[in-house]
């Protein structure tokens, strides 16, 4: 296949970055972007052989990692090594190799294996070379012992209670970083559309979560049109060492740790069964992770994210929706070895012994099938109310159109009659938002809502955001998506301060006291203003509340999954064999 001139000048850059790479790591045994290569030897420089050099370009679909291997011809590297014997006539000491990030390994893949997922990450934060961070403070929920186990498999302690403190221990060699950084982004899907937009032009970039979303590429990466970026060196000369506290002093553990909880592990006012796992990330810091079959991972998020009281059918399409959102971004965090997190910037997931018996039965009901386009788990994005309205995907994230999550009315026929799209000027969405006779899910408390900032609080917000430290003077919608949602929200400044525009799903990360981006702006003063708006999330897909109301009517998770996601099928994939549903003890 031809490839475009950037595509291919990418990829050989990328294919001669793993030449001087190799030479590196044959010297040093350092890793880089989750690869090791036990098997290249020091390069003899009297005598080079090359047959031909390839290069990995990682891509993250929902089952795991694929991989395109681009091959650099013997005549073209030998043209390469035979131009620079010509000047000398040896090589020249291999240059330090230059990583874009700490390396950690790859977790297994998510429909092979348990999930992996986050309980606390970023763990150290704050460690000097005098003191640690906040301690992590683990205990059993019974009277069998914590069993804790370092990197060689070896039991360090066993008790009922652990405490693990931080330190910043030396490299033996000290390691060069360097990157692009495109972001911060106000997601998780967001930062995924600009790497892959890096990654068409054959440039490993990976989405990464130091604290906000970004994205990292190598420093010859070409820039993408559009996007800033800033760019960033250093030399690491220590990582963090977890340190395991006893009455006599601290013990330096090498890690993974790995942490058996035979009655449970008490964690935020529940109990997880585990196994566990504590590991480096690669930012410098630790997460603590929980090892869980993703049946059992289920019984902690489908009554955390619905409610356990909800009907059967709602339940059952609950369960649908959790498996395939999991299976389908369990790439999330491969850049720091695992799948998900445990919070709001995945899915809620808690103590699974909160799982009523109809959530477990709707989790057998439905055992192994999640929703899929063209053979592949859908990105399955759900809320809690739509207001009457769905909304495309594009009209909360910066990504293309996908042809099963489109704006569209969602009710009864003569609602669907009475609701014209696209509601693209405030006349029509603020007809929309009088309106709720006929809709599903009205009974969410947030199915129509106001707000009122002033400007002193519309300030704070952007200052905390890290945006303009001016006083706003006036607020404008700017754009509406098809279902009139706020795609582009205008912030003019008084006297001399620099103007702010928040976009899609910016706007609710930065306003965080609107429900939703269904809303029109009144005027109350000359320095506030009332939101008034309607539904509770982003938008897309599945209403929550919607659901509850066409179960409470009769309709089978099968025709509610149809409805909010038209054109899909119901498949299923077969678990791992520890992931049979489980009773958290």
């Amino acid at each position: 296949m031809n490839l475009p001139v950037p595509v291919a000048l990418n990829r050989l850059a990328a294919a001669l970055r793993v030449l001087s790479l190799g030479m590196g790591l044959a010297a040093r045994g350092i890793s880089d972007n989750h690869r090791t290569l036990p098997s290249l030897k020091p390069i003899n420089s009297s005598h080079v052989m090359l047959n031909s050099v390839a290069a990995d370009v990682a891509m993250t679909p929902p089952f795991g990692w694929l991989k395109r291997r681009v091959v650099v011809p013997l005549a073209l590297v030998s043209a390469v090594a035979c131009s620079c014997r010509a000047q000398e006539a040896s090589l020249e000491p291999v240059p330090t190799a230059v990583v874009t990030h700490r390396a950690v390994p790859l977790p297994p893949k998510a429909n092979a294996a348990p999930l992996w997922v986050a309980l606390d990450d970023h763990l150290g934060r704050g460690t000097t070379t005098q003191a640690s961070g906040p301690l992590l403070s683990l205990s059993s929920a019974g009277q069998q012992s914590l069993r804790l186990r370092d990197g060689a498999g070896t039991v360090v302690a066993e008790a009922r209670s652990l405490r693990l403190s931080w330190r910043l221990a030396p490299l033996a060699e000290p390691v060069e970083i360097a990157r692009q950084i495109a972001g911060p982004f106000a997601s998780f899907e967001s930062a995924e559309r600009i790497a892959n937009r890096w990654r068409e032009q054959g440039v490993v970039a990976r989405v990464a979560h130091p604290g906000d979303w970004e994205v990292w590429a190598p420093m010859d990466a070409e820039r993408l049109a559009g996007v800033p970026v800033r760019r960033s060196a250093r030399t690491l000369t220590t990582e963090m060492k977890a340190v395991l506290e006893g009455p006599s002093g601290g013990r330096t553990l090498q890690g993974p740790l790995m942490l058996e909880a035979p009655s449970g592990l008490l964690w935020q006012g529940g109990v997880l069964r585990g196994p566990f796992r504590l590991q480096p990330d690669a930012y410098g810091s630790w997460t603590l992770l929980e090892q869980v079959p993703l049946e059992r991972y289920l019984e902690g998020v489908v009554p955390h994210e619905i409610g356990a009281g909800s009907p059967r059918a709602a339940l059952e399409a609950q369960a649908v929706l959790a498996r395939t959102w999991a299976l389908a971004n369990s790439h999330r965090f491969a850049i720091d070895g695992y799948h998900l997190c445990s919070d709001t910037q995945c899915q809620v997931y808690s103590d699974p012994r909160q799982a009523s018996a109809a959530v477990r039965q709707a989790i057998r009901a439905t055992a192994g099938q999640v929703l899929a386009w063209n053979g592949e788990p859908i990105q399955a994005w759900y809320h809690a109310s739509n207001g009457g309205v769905m909304a495309g995907g594009d009209e909360a994230w910066a990504m293309d159109s996908l042809p099963y999550v489109q704006a569209r009315a969602d009710g009864s026929k003569a609602w669907i009659n009475g609701t014209v799209l696209p509601l693209q000027d405030v006349s029509s969405v603020r007809g929309l938002l009088a309106r709720g006779e006929g809709a599903y899910g009205t009974n969410h408390p947030r199915f129509r809502w106001s707000r009122t900032y002033s400007a002193g609080q519309v300030a704070q917000a952007l200052r905390a955001a890290g945006l303009s430290s001016g006083v706003p003077s006036a607020l404008s919608v700017q754009k509406r998506g098809a279902s009139g949602r706020v795609l582009a929200l205008d912030i003019e400044m008084a006297a001399e301060g620099q103007a702010v525009m928040l976009r899609l799903d910016g706007i609710r990360r930065t306003l965080r006291r609107l429900p939703s981006t269904l809303f029109v702006i009144e005027t109350l003063g000359p320095d506030r203003w009332r939101f008034n708006g309607g539904g509770f999330g982003h938008g897309v897909g599945l209403s929550q509340a919607g659901a509850i109301d066409l179960a409470a009517r009769g309709w089978s998770f099968e025709r509610i999954l149809s409805h909010y996601y038209p054109g899909t099928t119901l498949t299923t994939v077969q678990p791992s064999s520890s992931s049979e549903p489980g009773q958290a003890p």
